[in-house]
């Protein structure tokens, strides 16, 4: 690989996103951004889909690239390990045809496919997530995304890390081997378009679910976000006597969806929560909230706590990753023991137990318990807006869209890592 690459001017950029779906979660979101913001600078861009899929909500019309129009769970086994197989040299093809100078992959699948391409452009990858967490749960798949972060990874010119947390957990728990192409770039977001989007009104019936104290969740309701805890959770803060209401923004595949409405109805709470499934502009949701829950068991950087900053909403997020006190606090702040007081909310302690484990006859642990107090906290005292709104300015200064954008395509003289 050449020590500087030519094509490290804005004007003249070819510029290709490569995403696995096209859903409405943080690596989606973070795409759109980049699109809009590289096609302003007057760059072309396309954007990779592994899979695009008909309820798709991130769409990117004339300049999407689809690879698939069947989900992976459709496929057989030996026509899926087909279909890996064809996706670097896919990227390749899309590379040449389109005359390609940049690239940026997002999420495991991207990076993976990306650093396997024989593909020769300035090469991007992107990393969202604690990985030791995703890797200790073994399976085929995060044994060769492993495999890769010490082999095949030497092949970017720059892999982004959205958090220093992120960072310090490949190098220390993941045998990662090339620290040199390692730099944390914070995810950018359109904060203008945040705060527009949020202006829009709510149907009559919706605005009905937040006349009153309302709890948001708004994200794709995956296993790694641990609903159930928050489910719990609320069901202590209903029995404290107050009457907030619980909306959930957003989708999750069908068997979790029914076991987290299954829970609800359990605890007698149904009139209490509302699953409002993924709609396109979820701001106006997120804007209306009194408070902004997250129970995760492990996350990255979790963009929807940028959004709500920007909203000025506060955040009650368990200690799911170092990355969340990097997002919720202008400080340096070391050596923490949850519940911690933030500048936008309140982060409170690790929760575990697997949804297997959790029924609505399960006792409850200390952590939830603990989420309740913040829940509580927050809904109760108008002082966790007030702090939120009036830190705005510095919370969201690094996540300025401009400058980490320009960060992720800035140009390197970093030479080929030694393996």
């Amino acid at each position: 690989m050449p020590e500087l690459h030519a094509n490290d001017q804005t004007a003249g950029r070819h510029i290709l996103l490569i995403i696995p779906y096209g859903g409405v979660g943080g690596m989606e979101r973070l795409a759109l951004n980049l699109y809009r913001h590289y096609r302003s600078l007057g760059d072309r861009v396309k954007v990779m889909k592994l899979v695009r899929l008909p309820d798709d909500i991130v769409n990117f019309g004339k300049d999407e690239i689809a690879l698939s129009e069947r989900d992976l769970s459709e496929m057989s086994a030996l026509r899926r390990a087909g279909f890996y197989l064809s996706i670097p040299f896919s990227i390749a093809s899309a590379v040449r045809a389109h005359g390609i100078t940049h690239s940026i992959a997002m999420g495991d699948m991207g990076n993976l496919f990306s650093s396997l391409s024989p593909s020769r452009e300035f090469k991007v990858a992107s990393i969202h997530s604690l990985k030791s967490a995703e890797l200790a749960g073994g399976g085929g798949l995060n044994r060769i995304f492993g495999l890769a972060y010490r082999t095949t990874y030497r092949h970017f010119d720059r892999v982004v890390c959205i958090s220093r947390a992120i960072r310090n957990d490949l190098l220390d728990n993941c045998g990662y081997r090339f620290p040199d192409n390692l730099e944390v770039v914070y995810n950018p977001h359109d904060l203008s378009a945040i705060t527009e989007a949020a202006t829009e009104e709510l149907p009559p019936d919706e605005a009905e679910l937040f006349s009153g104290p309302t709890v948001v969740f708004l994200g794709r309701m995956t296993g790694v976000k641990a609903l159930w805890h928050l489910i719990r959770a609320f069901q202590a803060v209903l029995e404290r006597g107050t009457q907030p209401r619980l909306v959930f923004v957003g989708d999750g595949d069908a068997d979790m969806t029914g076991y987290l409405q299954s829970l609800v109805e359990g605890y007698g709470i149904a009139a209490q929560v509302t699953f409002l499934g993924r709609r396109t502009n979820p701001y106006k949701y997120l804007a209306h909230a009194d408070v902004l829950a997250l129970s995760s068991h492990f996350e990255g950087t979790p963009n929807v706590i940028v959004e709500a900053i920007a909203l000025g909403v506060p955040v009650v997020s368990s200690h799911c990753t170092d990355g969340v006190v990097e997002l919720m606090s202008t400080r340096e702040v070391v050596g923490f023991d949850p519940p911690l007081e933030l500048e936008a909310g309140i982060m409170t302690p690790p929760l575990s137990g697997r949804r297997d484990e959790i029924t609505h006859q399960t006792p409850m642990m200390p952590a939830e318990l603990a989420l309740a107090d913040a829940l509580t906290a927050v809904l109760g005292n108008p002082g966790y807006r007030e702090s939120v709104r009036r830190n705005r300015g510095p919370l969201l200064e690094k996540f300025e869209l401009a400058r980490s954008a320009q960060a992720y395509l800035a140009p390197t003289t970093r030479g080929a890592p030694t393996p």
